[in-house]
Order: C-alpha cells, then sequence, then structure tokens
C-alpha cells in the first residue's frame, strides 16, 4: 500500500464497542464487524482509535484494547447502557467530545470511518469541521427497515433523512452486499461510482469445524440425534418462530426426534424477562409440544460458537430482513450448510444448492422441507458443508476484508489530497 508513516484511523461506532458482550440486543454483527476489522488494519500497519459512547462510569477512557488498537469511551449523554435507538439526541455531545479529542496537537487522523447512520452523522461533522476524508459503513438501511418493520420500527424519525444527508456529504459509502448497493441506488439516489462493495467476513482461524461427536459430547448432546442449530440475536426480525414452526412440521416427513439449539439472548442462561423473545418462543415450543425437542442456550461468546455449529447438522437463519449477517457465515466456516431467508446479505454468503439452500422468509413448510432434504442426506450435507468452508477462505475472511478496505482507505486520501491540491493550484 505504500503507506508511510503509519496511518491513523478514526472509527466511530457509537453504540457498537468491540468490548461488548455479544449476543443481546445492540450487541451483534456490528461489534463482531468493528472489532474484526479495526484488528486486522492494524495488522496491516494501521492505527485505529474506536470511537464509542461511555456506557458506563467504571469504563477507562482509553482502552489499549489490541496492538494497534484503542477503544475510546467519549461522554454523551447518561453513562448508563441505553438502547441503540435513544442515542440519536446525544450526538451532538458526542462530537463536542470527539472534537475535544480531536484538538490534541499530538493526534492527527488520516480518515474517518463511520459506522451505523448515527456515527456517520459525526464522521460527516468531522469532514465538514477537519476536512478529514470519510468512509461510512451504515450496516442497516433506514427504508429498508421501515420497509419490513412498518410501524414496529424503532428508529428515530430523523433517521432516513440523516442517512440521505450522510450518503451526499461523505466520500465513499461501502455496500457489504449486492442488495445494499442496489437500495444505496434505488433508495437513496447514490451515486453509483462512491459506493464500493466490501464484504464483511468471518474469522476462518477461530471458525473452524471441530469433530462432530466430540462437540456434541462437550456439549452434552445425543451423539446419534440430527441437530439443527440457530445462533444469533433473539428478536421478533430474525423470526425463530419461523424454525420452530418448521421444527413441528419435520414429524411429518418422519423426520424425528430432532434437537434445535437456540443459541442467543441478553443473558447466559435464557431469560424470558431479559429477553421477551425467548419468553414468546418458551411459550410456542411448549404450545407445539416441542419442549424436549428445543434447547436454548442463553447467549455464547465467539470461542464457544464453533462448538454449537460443530455439534450441529445443518445451521438455520430465517429473518424478514438481514442487511449482512454474519452468522451464516461463522456455520460455513464451520463447515456446516446453512439454510436462510432469501434476503439481503444472505442471498449473497449462501449459494443456494451448493452451501446450503434459500428459502423465502415467513415460510416454514419450505424450511421445513429442506431441513428434512439435508437430514436424510447426510453425505449431500457434508458436501455442502465442504463447499461452504471453501466459499468463506476464498471469498469472506476478515484478511480480504481488511485488505479491500485499506485499498479504499488508500485511494480516498489520495483522491483527497489531490482534490486539496487542485483547490491549492486553482486559488
Amino acid at each position: 500500500m505504500g503507506q508511510s508513516p503509519r496511518r491513523r484511523i478514526a472509527f466511530i461506532s457509537e453504540h457498537a464497542s468491540p468490548v461488548a458482550a455479544l449476543g443481546g440486543e445492540d450487541a451483534g454483527g456490528q461489534n463482531v464487524y468493528v472489532g474484526e476489522l479495526s484488528r486486522r488494519l492494524a495488522q496491516l500497519g494501521y492505527a485505529v482509535d474506536i470511537f464509542t459512547r461511555r456506557s458506563h462510569v467504571a469504563l477507562p477512557t482509553v482502552l489499549d484494547w489490541m496492538p494497534g488498537v484503542r477503544v475510546i469511551h467519549l461522554p454523551a449523554g447518561p453513562m448508563t447502557p441505553m438502547p441503540k435507538d435513544m442515542l440519536w439526541p446525544y450526538m451532538p455531545d458526542f462530537f463536542q467530545s470527539l472534537r475535544t479529542w480531536f484538538a490534541n496537537p499530538a493526534l492527527h487522523y488520516d480518515l474517518v470511518h463511520g459506522h451505523f447512520w448515527m456515527s456517520g452523522w459525526v464522521a460527516a461533522a468531522c469532514k465538514q469541521t477537519f476536512g478529514l476524508p470519510v468512509v461510512q459503513t451504515f450496516h442497516a438501511l433506514g427504508v429498508t427497515k421501515r420497509r419490513f418493520l412498518g410501524d414496529a420500527d424503532p428508529s428515530p424519525p430523523d433517521r432516513i433523512a440523516v442517512e440521505r444527508a450522510i450518503i451526499t456529504q461523505v466520500d465513499y459509502v461501502v455496500a457489504q452486499c449486492p442488495s445494499e448497493r442496489a437500495e444505496l441506488i434505488t433508495d437513496y439516489n447514490a451515486d453509483p461510482q462512491r459506493i464500493a462493495l466490501v464484504p464483511g467476513g468471518v474469522d476462518i482461524t477461530r471458525f473452524t469445524p471441530h469433530d462432530q461427536r466430540a462437540a456434541r459430547q462437550r456439549l452434552g448432546l445425543d451423539p446419534d440425534r440430527p441437530v439443527v442449530i440457530y445462533v444469533g440475536r433473539m428478536l421478533p426480525r430474525k423470526d425463530v418462530r419461523n424454525v420452530v414452526y418448521a421444527l413441528a412440521r419435520l414429524r411429518e416427513y418422519g423426520v424425528w426426534p430432532v434437537t434445535l439449539i437456540l443459541v442467543g439472548g441478553e443473558t447466559p442462561e435464557p431469560d424470558p424477562v431479559r429477553t421477551p423473545e425467548i419468553g414468546v418462543l418458551q411459550q410456542l415450543v411448549a404450545d407445539l409440544g416441542l419442549t424436549d425437542a428445543v434447547l436454548f442456550t442463553g447467549h455464547r461468546q465467539p470461542d464457544e460458537l464453533p462448538w454449537y455449529y460443530s455439534a450441529g447438522d445443518v445451521a438455520v437463519t430465517t429473518p424478514w430482513y438481514e442487511p449482512f449477517g454474519l452468522t451464516p457465515l461463522e456455520a460455513m466456516a464451520c463447515g456446516r450448510p446453512v439454510v436462510g431467508s432469501d434476503v439481503g446479505g444472505i442471498r449473497f454468503t449462501v449459494e443456494d444448492g451448493v452451501t446450503g439452500f434459500l428459502v423465502p422468509p415467513r415460510d416454514p413448510e419450505r424450511l421445513a422441507g429442506c431441513l428434512a432434504f439435508l437430514l436424510t442426506h447426510p453425505d449431500r450435507a457434508r458436501t455442502m458443508g465442504h463447499a461452504a468452508r471453501a466459499r468463506v477462505e476464498q471469498h469472506f475472511s476478515w484478511g480480504l476484508t481488511a485488505a479491500r478496505t485499506a485499498e479504499l482507505y488508500e485511494r480516498t486520501i489520495a483522491e483527497r489530497r489531490a482534490t486539496l491540491v487542485a483547490q491549492l493550484r486553482s486559488g
């Protein structure tokens, strides 16, 4: 890349810190993305400071998290955990805290990378105030979310207008999959030349296949009983209810008994109070007579997840919409076929008929048919699992994501420099 001296990048990620416990309502894919990308960029020679909101008085202002990566907690609103959709009023405070930090003459940032729409507003303000080049990753788009959730969308009313403004102000917008790129162009009138397609990734050294029987023994599972695995947040839009309905239909296919493992929630143990969707699912499981077939685990940390994926015969995820989706890639990296909704990033990462199957959302009958096929054709399932691992290695490792992001940074910085030079010459 020819970068010298070492470049310093400012990540803005107001609600998603890489040091937060994963699996909760507001701690998921973006936390992983920010953490993994910053770590890989540091390995390429960048210094990355991740600016996030200080949500607890005990958090240090500066945390040396990884070699080359710091997490900086900025005051903005009450020092207490808050749902991300309540943070918008505090973004001016966040920017003022960031502005104070940037005033340090010993620090110089070469580029700002905003993550999520509220951080994008802060990043765009950095461009206007400091003249810094800016790259923006939305992680989810307001128009798409409103389309699928309707009145259930908890986003602030300003969100879509703010997103439109950000797109016109930043240098480049990162799309993680072709459908997001199309949405940016169609729904936001974004300039296609200013959209960079850079898929997210998966840690292919952490997420790797383990022996299935060893994994089941480790987790206390019946070694011979088929296992379907779901890993992810427990929210209505993830539609784990659809998976439970499909499980009930497996009896009609003569595929029984089967164990469905549901990994996720706000707490290490399944708590229907802290995670209301778990309560809804537990009642549904009871109503369908599936209590002995469904195991709720609560959330698990990344180092534990490969054992869960490896214990399964097939992984499943059927959300109504999914901007990208990291858990299907994790399952694929662990050598498991994935049955997923034909939406968003899942239709990009899962190759239908090769690494798994794509099914319409909210269609438990189609889902059950695909699960039944894979559970009764173990050789085909294994072949798909091998293809899934190969696809991840070839296209979706974090090393590739970081390399593509670094190329985008260098292009953005060079273009900004050229613009400034041209302005000086013309002035």
